[in-house]
Formats: C-alpha cells, structure tokens, sequence
C-alpha cells in the first residue's frame, strides 16, 4: 500500500485543476489531481504542501481533509488523501513540464483521466448545500414558493422526506418537486423507497439509517445516499458504495430532540477517512458552511434554514 496526498484546487467558478502526467513517468500523459507519494513518518498535509510546492509552484492555505480513496493499479495499490484546497498563494505552473487545465467537474475537456479519479469527479458534482423537505410545517404555497427561490438561488439537491403523507399523496408531491428541481439543473431524491423514487422521475433515493442497515448491496442505476450516526453505520455506507451520507446531529436539532448531538471534533472524527462525501447535518444553516469544510464536510444539509 502507498499512501498519496492529493489536491482538489477548486476556483470559485467550481472548476478543478488538472495536470497531465509527463513523459517518462508511469501512465505519462494521463490527467490527475496534483499530488503525490506521503514519505515514511510524514504527516499528509505536510506531504500535500511539499508536492504542491514540488510540482506547482504555489502554497495551499487552509487546505482540508475530504475523501480517502484506496485504489489498485496493475502496479500498486493506493491510499489516496484527498483534501480540498480552495484559497493558495502563488499561480500554478507545471514545474514538471506537465499541462495543466481548470476544468469542470461536470463535463472535463481533457482526457484519459487516471481511473482513480473517476468517482472524485463524481464526488465533486454533488454540491455543497442539502435541503430536506418541510412540507409538514410550512404548508404547499409557503414551501412551494421558498423552493422556487431556493432553487433560483443555486440550491442543487433536494431529499423528499414527508413522513405524514399517505403513498398517494407523497407521490404526488415528489412529482411536484422533481417538475421544480428540473427547471433548475437541480437533482432530487427520495427518502427511503426505490419505488417512490422512481415512479416521481427522481434522481434517486436516500436511505435511512434504519434501511442502509439492513441493505447488503446498495440500488442501482440510480444516486444513492445514506443517512449515518455512528462508525458502524459509516462503514456499513462505505461497503455498500453510497454516492454520499449525512451524518449528526451535529447540533441540536427540533427532529430529533432525544439525539445526543456529536459536536464538530466528533463529527471531524467520524468523517475522517471516509471514501464517500459526507454531508453534516442538525441544526445548522447556511452560515455554518465554512464551519463543516474545516471539519471534513463535503458540505451541509438542513431542513428548516434552507427553506429560510
């Protein structure tokens, strides 16, 4: 096993930087993540540093853990850290003699990718913000209409969790969302039925805790996402290949009021070394983006602020 510090720069815009392996190195002229081998003893952000200096030029500031991916080559297997880097000094030039190119995690332009870097491009399209329905307490016209600004205002994923309607009914209202969500590029899934899911057109389905326990392979051909609490539902997710999981309550949260809240150093910890995307969830709003990027999120999901 060799273990590799990795680098997703993301511009503003969301574009990701890219470099093309040069000539005379194994798979020279595949494109990858910056990055490159963590030496015996040596911690993986100081491993990270070193390589962007090595091979760009520039200095990470405030880079932060997301993903580790293990991944085997015909050559080797490997241990990939990925961390998030979203401010640097510096401007990035290839001190390698490798191309570079910003490209968009939706459609890159270059090409062959390092297979490993597949599923972080897949990763990387799901966004930072989560909403979770509230039909239950705002009414059809007071949430349909905070759907559509949230919506015009970049909301891109949209879980459909109504625990009081009949099937009928919240057939009727996943369909309703879905109809919203498409205008806008937006993606929607649905709280725990594969069926409902698919009979609304969504583009998936999340399962609860409760149902990704008792799973023992994940559905297919669909977005799959998990709702997680502790270790062993995490690693239950991580077997099964979930797309992204929410783990909390983070905070205290009016949903869940006999929840014992994980608070952000357990959340870092449980987040930590995971392969899939984590969202944090409980109790939190928009503001507390930058808060869950520092812990290990891939972003956050809310219920009642994202309909604010």
């Amino acid at each position: 096993m060799v273990d590799a510090a990795v680098a997703v720069i993301q511009r503003g815009d969301g574009r990701v930087l890219l470099g093309q392996r040069p000539p005379g190195k194994s798979w020279a002229g595949w494109w990858e993540f910056p990055g490159g081998k963590i030496e015996v003893g040596e911690a993986a952000s100081h491993a990270l540093q070193r390589e962007l200096q090595e091979e760009l030029g520039i200095e990470a500031v405030g880079p932060t853990p997301w993903l580790t991916r293990v991944f085997s080559y015909p050559e080797r297997t490997v241990r990939l850290h990925f961390f998030t880097v979203r401010q640097w000094r510096g401007e990035p030039r290839g001190k390698e003699g490798q191309r570079l190119s910003w490209e968009s995690p939706e459609a890159p332009t270059v090409g062959p990718l390092l297979p490993a870097n597949a599923p972080v491009l897949a990763a990387l399209r799901l966004p930072p913000h989560y909403a979770i329905t509230h039909l239950a307490g705002m009414g059809a016209s007071t949430f349909f209409a905070a759907l559509e600004r949230a919506l015009a205002g970049g909301l891109g994923m949209i879980q459909v969790r109504e625990k009081a309607l009949s099937p009928s009914d919240l057939l009727d209202f996943a369909r309703h969302v879905v109809e919203h969500a498409r205008r806008y590029r937006a993606r929607v899934v649905v709280n725990s039925s594969v069926e409902l899911a698919q009979a609304a057109g969504a583009d998936g389905v999340h399962l609860s805790s409760a149902v990704l326990m008792s799973c023992m392979r994940r559905p297919t051909g669909m977005l799959c996402g998990a709702s997680c609490h502790d270790a062993a539902e995490l690693a239950h997710a991580a077997r099964l290949d979930v797309d992204y999981v929410l783990l909390g309550p983070v905070q205290a949260t009016r949903t869940h009021p006999g929840a014992h809240p994980l608070g952000w150093q357990r959340f870092a910890a449980l987040a930590s070394g995971q392969p899939m995307p984590v969202y944090a969830l409980g109790g939190l709003s928009p503001d507390d983006l930058a808060v869950a990027w520092n812990h290990g999120a891939h972003g956050i999901a809310m219920m009642r602020a994202a309909w604010q």
